[in-house]
């Protein structure tokens, strides 16, 4: 048996509990090049190799093709890992005409059997007993009725995939039915975490999320060239990339350039009006208008955040984002309430405050009556405070807000503080629905509509103006 595959830590707990757990399902979904296959595959024969069970156990992908190539004639494949321990018959033996494996175990020859899920006239006739294992490999491309007739079939179940559209079914009926182990549970992005609590568990589901940085044999260089060639934005990139799901593909603001659109925190500074520079001739461009936005979701099983944002506006037109701060709640031991967000939202502004100037007029998601009331109730209690807590604006669709945002990029009069890693972060992945037409996708969001907010009231201050 060959010893050169290279175990990570993570990869090691899963080996181990694959082999000898008496679990039911192992679902391994991850970013591109992560190993899943290799260790999944590696992993799925050592437990049939160990199993004292009689019944035949299937290995399925695309098709015979697509899983001689990429499981078992590839480097670290099957024939390359175990060797003498396995024979393959590719077109069946006299006996057994489905292409099949031989394994060779202590207690006797085990039989895995190679289904091709595009061809659902073969899988139909073939598949029809009681089976052990099944590894079913990209199950997110999989025939569904393929996926439900072989799980009702088999004592033990492993399905690889790269996250895709959540609305699939094998999401809801399958794979978000799985929870991590305790000590992975932060390893998947939130997204998908959230993804798994809305449904419910069942037992003996186990879901794993494996990076780039758990496949020990990528590297540095493979990896950055992998990542190099997919283009941002796409649906590719978010899914293989970033091992995000969505149906969405292509970037919102897609003219986002960081050599153009993000400016140094020294720059913004020469924006500070000085009382003592009052001719137009000394400080030609200065601050005239601050701004605030507040955009709220308290949901603890939600990636969605409460997202704060300050922004500046020149006398000259110019439009630059100055301070953000996020919270999440599914990221805290304590949530927080709307009360809290009062206080927090104070507090924000108020460093802003001393650090850039004051922004009297704040606004604050109209959606959300529980946190306005709070602000509300934060004004009649504390009559000296100077910010106005307004509902946004709205009527202004989310459309048109975009098609605003890009001609003052595409003009020059948009940009945002080389700090603000969350926003520029929400900028690179904000894309359209593929299946609507001029539809962003409803997350990577809450920045953007927080700054929306407080910039829509001033928009007419923004972009050419005073002759400039």
């Amino acid at each position: 048996m060959s010893t050169s595959l290279k175990f990570s830590p993570k990869y090691k707990r899963f080996f181990n509990h694959v082999v000898h757990g008496s679990h039911t399902m192992d679902v391994l979904e991850g970013v591109t090049a992560a190993g899943k296959t290799t260790m999944g595959i590696f992993a799925f024969i050592c437990k049939v190799y160990k199993s004292s069970s009689t019944k035949p156990s299937i290995i399925s992908g695309l098709d015979t093709g697509t899983i001689e190539k990429n499981i078992i004639n590839s480097d670290l494949g099957i024939i390359d890992l175990f060797g003498e321990i396995v024979d393959y018959y590719g077109n069946g033996t006299s006996g057994n005409k489905q292409p099949h494996l031989v394994i060779h175990s202590p207690a006797g020859d085990k039989i895995v059997y190679i289904f091709g899920y595009a061809d659902k006239v073969k899988w139909k006739k073939n598949l029809g007993a009681q089976y052990y294992a099944v590894y079913i490999d990209e199950v997110n491309i999989a025939d569904i009725d393929y996926v439900r007739e072989t799980l009702m079939r088999c004592d033990y179940a492993m399905m690889t995939l790269n996250p895709d559209d959540p609305a699939l079914p094998v999401y809801s009926e399958y794979i978000n039915c799985c929870r991590p182990l305790p000590e992975f549970r932060k390893d998947a992005p939130q997204e998908i975490n959230a993804m798994l609590e809305a449904v419910p568990e069942k037992p003996g589901f186990i879901h794993w999320f494996f990076n780039f940085k758990d496949n020990r044999g990528l590297s540095e260089a493979k990896r950055n060239q992998i990542i190099q060639n997919v283009p941002k934005g796409t649906k590719l990139y978010k899914n293989k990339i970033l091992g995000l799901r969505g149906r969405a593909t292509g970037l919102v603001f897609s003219t986002f350039d960081r050599n153009k659109h993000i400016m140094k925190r020294e720059a913004a500074e020469a924006f500070r009006r000085s009382e003592m520079l009052t001719a137009a001739n000394e400080m030609p461009e200065w601050f005239d208008y601050f701004t605030a936005g507040l955009d709220t979701a308290y949901s603890s099983k939600s990636p969605d955040t409460i997202a704060m944002t300050f922004a500046g506006i020149t006398n000259r037109g110019r439009y630059v984002l100055l301070d953000v701060k996020v919270y999440n709640n599914a990221e805290m031991q304590v949530p927080i309430a709307p009360s809290d967000t009062v206080i927090n939202f104070i507090d924000f502004l108020e460093r802003n405050r001393k650090a850039w100037g004051f922004a009297r007029q704040t606004f604050i998601d109209s959606a959300d009556q529980a946190t306005i009331t709070e602000f509300t109730k934060h004004k009649r209690i504390h009559p000296e405070c100077l910010y106005h807590f307004n509902p946004a604006y709205k009527k202004i669709t989310n459309i048109d807000r975009i098609n605003l945002q890009l001609g003052w990029m595409a003009t020059g009069y948009w940009f945002v503080l080389d700090d603000c890693t969350e926003y520029i972060n929400e900028l690179e992945l904000y894309s359209w629905l593929e299946d609507k037409d001029n539809a962003p996708e409803d997350g990577h969001d809450h920045l953007i509509q927080s700054a929306q907010y407080g910039w829509i009231p001033y928009k007419a201050k923004i972009g050419e103006r005073n002759g400039v």
